[in-house]
């Protein structure tokens, strides 16, 4: 079965886990999704994530969720740039999410970063999901 968003496939994953208070959940996984983890989990959304390679070209990933006090971290994690309508903003138009409380998940030249580093370095991009 072919996914025509994969991206919004993983987010839409973390969230349902989320709501259900689950510890951990797993994704198919691909360089794209890869390097989003890699900003939720600097910017202290989730705890980690694990690459299982199962052989024959599959693998997935493994994230572990982040709870404090009994409440979910992620409070909410949407898609913004979508197959249909994609989302481009240049350096200075970048929109802050929530006030500055949470974060937009950008795909620049630069590579895969969160809205405050595309602002320090300049660069303007596709807006890949918001967080917070």
């Amino acid at each position: 079965m072919s996914l025509s968003d994969p991206l919004g496939d993983m987010l839409t994953r973390i969230r349902n886990a989320v709501m259900r208070n689950k510890s951990s959940v797993t994704t198919p996984a691909s360089k794209l999704r890869g390097r989003v983890l890699d900003v939720l989990k600097d910017e202290g959304y989730i705890r980690g994530y694990t690459l299982t390679d199962f052989g024959n070209g599959k693998s997935e990933y493994e994230i572990e969720l982040k709870y404090y006090e009994g409440q979910a971290v992620i409070r909410e994690i949407a898609r913004v740039s979508k197959p249909g309508r994609r989302v481009y903003v240049s350096a200075k138009t970048i929109p802050q999410v929530a006030n500055g409380l949470g974060i937009s998940v950008l795909s620049t030249p630069k590579g895969v970063m969160a809205d405050h580093s595309a602002r320090e370095q300049n660069v303007g991009g596709e807006i890949l999901c918001r967080v917070f």
